[in-house]
C-alpha cells in the first residue's frame, strides 16, 4: 500500500493558517494564541510561520498591537501553497518530477511512470483548487 504522509509541519502549517483567517479579520494574532488554541508548540509554530513568511503568506507586525496576519486574502492561497511552501514538492516519487536531477535512470522505459504522474496530478489538482476561504467556508456551511 502507498503510504503518503504529509508530516506535523505541513498539517499544523495548514491549522495555523486556518486560525488566522478566523481569528485574524480586524487583529495581528500572537503566535501564543494560536500556540495555544492549536495545541502546537511555540518553537515549532515559529520555525512553520517563518517559512510561510518567507513563501509570502503570512506577514508580521511588531510593536503593542503587533504580530501576524495573512499576506494575501485566505481566497487567494491555496491549500497547495502552503503545503508546498511547508513541505516541498508534493509528488508521491522523484521521477515525476519535471526538470530535476532526481529521476528514473531510464524514464522513458519506466513503466510504472505514468501511475505516479497521475496520482501527483490528482493531488495537486485537489490541494490547488482549495483555498482557504474555502476550507472557511465548507466549515461556516455545515
Amino acid at each position: 500500500m502507498l503510504s503518503m504522509k504529509l508530516s506535523t509541519k505541513g498539517r499544523y502549517g495548514l491549522r495555523a493558517m486556518v486560525d488566522l483567517v478566523i481569528n485574524g479579520k480586524d487583529d495581528n494574532i500572537s503566535l501564543k494564541s494560536i500556540s495555544e488554541r492549536q495545541g502546537i508548540s511555540m518553537n515549532y509554530l515559529e520555525q512553520i510561520i517563518s517559512i510561510l513568511k518567507k513563501a509570502g503568506y503570512v506577514k508580521s507586525v511588531r510593536g503593542a498591537k503587533g504580530g501576524y496576519s495573512l499576506a494575501k486574502s485566505p481566497k487567494d492561497i491555496s491549500v497547495g501553497d502552503i503545503l508546498r511552501a511547508l513541505e516541498g514538492n508534493l509528488n508521491p516519487v522523484d521521477c515525476v518530477l519535471v526538470n530535476e536531477e532526481k529521476q528514473c535512470n531510464d524514464p522513458d522505459c519506466c513503466i510504472t511512470k505514468v501511475v505516479w504522474k497521475k496520482i501527483s496530478d490528482s493531488i495537486n489538482e485537489v490541494v490547488n483548487n482549495i483555498s482557504l476561504q474555502d476550507l472557511i467556508d465548507e466549515h461556516y456551511n455545515q
